[in-house]
């Protein structure tokens, strides 16, 4: 494998084109911050010729639709989408002023609803949640591309 422009094998290669939007408001942001998500990762794939698949943008619109809904479900005050591509990994990164963090519960076919964790860890190839001063964030990492070979995106498949 040849090193990347910056020095680093192409698969660990940072690329610097970021996105974020502020999710304060109504309810309309979810879909706000599903849009955005695919058209940043169009403007990946053309800009910098990664691998980015249909099912690739699928995931992340639904990780994002996931963790945006409970910012704004359960986060009393400002919050913040971030964006950003890692090699062949989009993170997401929604930040939120509630201190309080999310406890994925253990998979349960009866319950209805609040399965949105259980998804999104599903998918995921990482998922973290980090105390902030003030509130919390919560960083998954999709693939790009699809997995060869694997039925599910994500480290549990």
């Amino acid at each position: 494998m040849s090193e990347g422009e910056d020095g680093t094998e192409p698969h660990e290669r940072v690329i610097r084109m970021t996105t974020a939007l502020d999710l304060d408001g109504d309810g309309s942001r979810i879909a706000q911050a599903r849009h955005l998500t695919a058209d940043f990762l169009a403007k990946v794939r053309a800009e910098h010729g990664l691998s980015v698949s249909q099912r690739g943008v699928e995931l992340a619109q639904l990780a994002v639709s996931e963790l945006v809904t409970n910012a704004h479900k359960y986060a009393p005050g400002p919050a913040r989408m971030h964006l950003r591509v890692v090699g062949d990994t989009v993170e997401i990164v929604v930040r939120d002023s509630e201190p309080s963090l999310p406890t994925p519960r253990d998979a349960d076919a009866a319950r209805v609803g609040q399965h949105g964790l259980e998804i999104v860890k599903l998918i995921a190839r990482f998922f973290e949640v980090r105390q902030e001063p003030a509130g919390k964030s919560v960083v998954v990492g999709i693939a790009l591309a699809d997995d060869v070979g694997d039925a599910l995106t994500g480290p549990h498949a």
